[in-house]
């Protein structure tokens, strides 16, 4: 494993909830977590069998809810396994829990009881992360979670859910709430300059190209966009992961060179897309956040630039792998 510094900007602490509301990329825009709280306001006051369950983190958001629903607001202080117990409690009395954190204590402190408390006692939750991988890089790495997904992804029947824009984040929100399984929603403050989606799970086919095509999942989508804007690929945008809409995937392929490109661990859905076109020859780039443990946290851009993941570095990669020039 490579050790990488990075400029410091200011020693990490545990988060007050917050610490992103001026992010600067995000100054004076609504984020995703603004829009996960207005609609879980909306969700909690007119339904009762939703419930809250909270560790600390963005409970300034559900202060007012908290007062009109004490029974179903909860806040359990900085225990996240109890944070999901807790939601694993809930939902066997037939409650609908929404669980929310950082993304590295929702998943990775708490992975015992994500497996035990929902999924071995085959209960639904909605599991609501902010973050992302390196939102909040200043705090270093107890805020990083790049291997979120590939966590989650060893656990059978689950949904994951990677939104790109607020108005997104509503729309996977209030489907995922409306059903019964068990469902990952990863939030992030780096959002597309607009909303793609318009079904649920669907991916949707943004450009036609000859030389191959680029899957971009999530926030990427934008970068991926600049990287490529004169060459000749296609590029379809997937906000949900796990299942994966193949048959959009399969439609799409003019060539048979695919780059996915995720905002999380790389290659954590290549096995989805290869079995997918397991009966297509094909070739295939993961590009995605490295396994580098950095000791000097930086900036998002700085990490977006260390792995790749700015459009200067996914037209470089993505140029060379589909041997593509403008």
């Amino acid at each position: 494993m490579r050790t990488v510094t990075l400029p410091r900007l200011r020693d990490g602490g545990r988060s007050d909830g917050l610490e992103n509301r001026h992010h600067p990329a995000i100054a004076g825009a609504e984020t995703m977590r603004d829009r996960f709280a207005a609609v879980t306001r909306d969700l909690l006051d007119h339904d009762d069998s939703v419930a809250l369950v909270l560790a600390d983190i963005s409970v300034d958001h559900f202060e007012s809810a908290a007062v009109r629903h004490p029974d179903r607001v909860v806040n359990v202080g900085i225990r996240e396994q109890l944070l999901v117990s807790v939601a694993g409690g809930l939902a066997l009395t037939g409650l609908r829990p929404v669980v929310h954190t950082y993304a590295p204590f929702l998943v990775e402190r708490a992975f015992e009881q994500v497996k035990l408390d929902l999924g071995h006692q085959d209960v639904g939750a909605v599991l609501v992360s902010i973050g992302a991988s390196y939102d909040r890089a200043s705090s270093g790495r107890t805020h990083q979670a790049p291997g979120d997904v590939a966590l989650i992804g060893t656990l059978p029947s689950w949904t994951v859910h990677v939104p790109g824009h607020p108005d997104e984040t509503e729309l996977l929100l209030r489907d995922a709430v409306a059903g019964s399984g068990r469902v990952y929603v990863r939030m992030s403050e780096r959002a597309n300059a607009a909303a793609r989606l318009t079904r649920p799970g669907r991916a949707v086919p943004i450009r036609h190209g000859r030389r191959g095509t680029i899957l971009a999942v999530g926030p990427t989508l934008d970068p991926v966009l600049e990287a490529t804007r004169d060459l000749d690929v296609g590029v379809v945008y997937a906000a949900t992961v796990r299942p994966l809409d193949t048959r959009t995937v399969r439609s799409a392929l003019t060539d048979p060179s695919v780059v996915l490109v995720e905002p999380y661990l790389a290659g954590t859905s290549s096995h989805v897309v290869t079995d997918a076109l397991r009966d297509v020859p094909h070739r295939l780039l993961a590009l995605g956040v490295g396994d580098a443990e950095l000791h000097r946290y930086g900036t998002p851009a700085d990490h977006d630039r260390l792995h790749g993941l700015d459009p200067t570095g996914l037209r470089r990669d993505i140029g060379r792998f589909l041997d593509v020039a403008p």
